[in-house]
Parts: C-alpha cells; sequence; structure tokens
C-alpha cells in the first residue's frame, strides 16, 4: 500500500514536476488564458479557435506532453460569452483528458473598463497504464498490469478586467478537490487541490509600428506553493513579435509569433531549463495555433 500511495503521489504531480502543482505550464500564457480563466470568453468581438501543444523536457523517456483545443466567442447582442475546450496531459503512464463548457458575462464599469464573470463546468478522465509500471518485489500486488481509468466532475471560475490597454484576471480551477481512485484504492494523497491564477498585462504603444506588452502570471495552491511567470513581448506592426519569458525556479522562454491577414496567428516559445533537471533534457518547445472568424460588428 505504500508503494501505491508513492505511485499516485508522484504520477498526479508529475504533469510539471515543479512546485506539487497538478495542472500543466503554459510559457504563452496571454495566448492561452481562456482555458485557465473562463471569464475571458465573450471578451473580445470575434469568435477564436486556438489550440497549443507543449512538449516538455525533450529528450527525456515519456516526458509530459499537453494539447488543449478551444472555441469562444461573444453573444452577437448581449454582453455575455461562450465557449469550450478540451485538453490531454500525458506523463508517462498517466494521463489527464478532460472536456467543459463555458459561459461568461460582462458589465461596463465605465466608459473604457469592463468587468468580465465566468464559470466552466466540465467532467475529467484520469487514466493509468499499469502494464508501464514495475516494482523490485513480484509479491507487490498494488501495482496491477491493467490500463485503469477514472471520471470526475470538474469546474473552473474566474474574473477578468479589461481596457483596450490593460487586462488582469482572477481564477480558481478544480473547484470540487476530488479525490482519484487508482487501481480502486483511494486515499488523501490522491486528492485534486485547487489552483488559483493571477494574471495581468499592459499594452504600451511606442509609436505606430512598436507595442510593448509586459506581463505575469501568479499560480499555485495557496497558501505556501506558488510559481510567477514574468514575460515581455515587443509586436511590431500587429503582425509579428517576439519576447523573453523567465518562470521562477524553472525556466528562461524565448518567444516568436506571426499573425497572418489579421486571422491565422502562429505562435512558438521555446524553454531553457535552469533547474537541475536541465542536465537531462533540451528544453521544452510550445506551439501556438489560432484562427479568428465570425468578427461581431
Amino acid at each position: 500500500m505504500q508503494r501505491l500511495v508513492y505511485i499516485s503521489l508522484m504520477i498526479i504531480l508529475s504533469t510539471t514536476g515543479m512546485l506539487a502543482q497538478q495542472n500543466p505550464h503554459y510559457t504563452q500564457y496571454m495566448f492561452n488564458d481562456f482555458i485557465i480563466n473562463p471569464a475571458v470568453a465573450g471578451t473580445k468581438n470575434y469568435y477564436q479557435i486556438r489550440s497549443n501543444h507543449r512538449f516538455q523536457w525533450v529528450g527525456l523517456v515519456d516526458p509530459p506532453m499537453t494539447n488543449t483545443l478551444s472555441v469562444y466567442g461573444p453573444h452577437a447582442k448581449l454582453d455575455m460569452g461562450y465557449g469550450g475546450y478540451f485538453y490531454n496531459d500525458v506523463t508517462g503512464p498517466s494521463s489527464r483528458t478532460g472536456l467543459s463548457g463555458t459561459y461568461a458575462y460582462n458589465i461596463a464599469l465605465d466608459r473604457d473598463i469592463r468587468l468580465s464573470m465566468g464559470l466552466s463546468l466540465g467532467i475529467m478522465q484520469f487514466k493509468i497504464d499499469g502494464s508501464q509500471l514495475t516494482s523490485k518485489d513480484p509479491a507487490d500486488i498494488a501495482i496491477q498490469p491493467v490500463v485503469f481509468s477514472t471520471y470526475v466532475p470538474d469546474a473552473t471560475i474566474g474574473a477578468y478586467v479589461y481596457a483596450e490597454e490593460f487586462y488582469g484576471g482572477f481564477s480558481v480551477t478544480q473547484l470540487f478537490n476530488n479525490s482519484l481512485r487508482i487501481f480502486e484504492e483511494k486515499n488523501g494523497l490522491n486528492k485534486l487541490k485547487s489552483h488559483f491564477y493571477i494574471t495581468g498585462g499592459y499594452i504600451y504603444e511606442i509609436n505606430r509600428e512598436f507595442k510593448l506588452e509586459p506581463s505575469i502570471i501568479i499560480k499555485g495552491t495557496a497558501p505556501k506553493v506558488f510559481q510567477f511567470d514574468l514575460t515581455t513581448r515587443v509586436v511590431y506592426k500587429d503582425f509579428v513579435w517576439g519576447g523573453l519569458s523567465f518562470r521562477s525556479k524553472d525556466a528562461l522562454s524565448i518567444l516568436l509569433g506571426y499573425v497572418h491577414e489579421e486571422k491565422f496567428y502562429f505562435g512558438y516559445a521555446y524553454d531553457i531549463g535552469v533547474s537541475g533537471i536541465r542536465k537531462f533534457n533540451a528544453g521544452t518547445h510550445e506551439l501556438m495555433i489560432a484562427y479568428k472568424f465570425n468578427e461581431i460588428k
């Protein structure tokens, strides 16, 4: 049983490998904020499809890999938005797959600033392939050579304040704090903890051609575990950008991006590790692809 508890804990926490966070990281969080904050739905005057693909710690055996797909946008006449997203997060023998629907409602605080509040509800599947786990003790029956999966409900709430030149948000994921069953066993160490996210950014127009966008995300499991990313992008003529990002105790990142005909968005990030695990991998690659459509007049 002790071996099962240890394996369960390591699998659930291995999605990031840092600071005991159970949710995956996104270096390009500024292009993926709908996934972590449902209040973002409806804050733009167009619909969009976004996909993110993260390949973490390339070179390790069975490294973490995360894929997400989201669709969201505003109501044509009312001050609200809706959408949904799908994600799949795989680490070695374990995976987490989720599907959620989102609703958000926004109000004007004054002529230039609005507040949006949102809720996501969905379901998550946790799966583990026992055939990929081994034990030094042949008599250890805690590890079963079968594929086991369990389903739990999931929910996220968030708030988002925004204007033309700045934005800020707060959200909490995994609200239900469900406990996962691993090979029909259930214990407190398998519990999904609520995660909080605080985001903010400012868009400074240097001149007609260049914009500067510093941003930050603080994330963790209150009250004692948290991590932050600091990012700065330079945007040229609204169609190409470059930037640098630093994630505390984890990585330094390089960001590049391109916009085609104001509809197709492409972003790439490369993480260079600064923790001890950097000696055993060739870094992390993250790709973002998006399409903007059906603009609301």
